[in-house]
């Protein structure tokens, strides 16, 4: 009894091995029908409805809770620093599940490469009227009477010292990703379908975006309502999430990290 048989039958296999992992490389990443190809049909419309239902169940209550966030207790930054993280990736983690149950390639949700270095400047060039023109919306209408949060930001939410900072850093950078990826390009890919509206899908992502800073009182969320609905825009535009996703991580890089940085200093 000898190994030649098999070890020539495991080398026979090799070139069809490479070929079936290059095939689910291309399904993944190009911007083809390839995908449905190997499931035989797109998902129905139906189908996307129950499915992003299924999500907004699961993301909507934590949202929610923002309105009424505890201001007291024993959490710490850094814990809820690295539950956030984890919360983030695992529900990226359920989207990217659920392309791949669908046949869908990752572009539908604007994971693209392509042009990557011109869209983050793109996206750096945007930020800086981005951030001036929200600060501007938020200061008028906080002269037309709406609220600032009524008491100061809870600790759990500053980070404070320099190994909290790095931790900070890696914070605003999975947030910016992970958001984008969940509000930006899951969310609105499923609206669209379901609502048969672009305009509906960006005003409807952009509420449920905004419920989760409901502890910045009313005017921050109107405010973080609107620069949803911007990068909402601006993903329309340039069909990627590259330029939302460099906005997001400046806007919270800046006040996240660097400014309780300049503090420290």
């Amino acid at each position: 009894m000898t190994l030649s048989a098999p070890v020539s039958q495991w080398t026979d296999d090799a070139p069809r091995r490479a070929e079936k992992k290059q095939r689910v490389i291309r399904m993944a990443f190009e911007p083809t029908d390839s995908a449905h190809e190997a499931t035989g049909r797109a998902p129905t419309v139906k189908e996307q409805a129950v499915e992003v239902a299924v999500f907004l169940f699961l993301i909507t209550p934590s949202l929610v809770l923002s309105l009424f966030v505890v201001r007291r207790g024993n959490l710490s930054f850094v814990l809820t620093a690295v539950a956030t993280i984890f919360r983030d990736l695992g529900l990226v983690s359920l989207i990217l599940f659920f392309l791949w149950r669908n046949g869908e390639n990752m572009e539908r949700i604007g994971w693209s490469l392509r042009r990557a270095g011109k869209e983050a400047m793109l996206g750096a060039a945007l930020f800086i009227p981005f951030v001036f023109g929200a600060a501007l919306l938020e200061r008028e209408l906080l002269r037309a009477g709406l609220s600032r949060p009524a008491t100061p930001l809870p600790s759990f939410l500053e980070a404070r010292g320099s190994a909290e900072l790095l931790l900070a850093a890696v914070l605003v950078a999975v947030v910016a990703l992970a958001e984008e990826t969940i509000f930006r390009g899951y969310l609105m890919l499923r609206f669209q379908a379901v609502l048969r509206c672009s305009a509906r899908a960006v005003l409807l992502s952009s509420v449920i975006f905004s419920l989760g800073h409901g502890y910045e009182g009313s005017a921050g969320l109107v405010t973080v309502g609107v620069m949803g609905a911007v990068f909402a825009t601006i993903y329309l535009w340039r069909r990627s999430l590259v330029a939302p996703i460099a906005m997001h991580f400046l806007q919270d890089f800046l006040s996240i990290v660097l400014l309780p940085w300049l503090e420290v200093k």
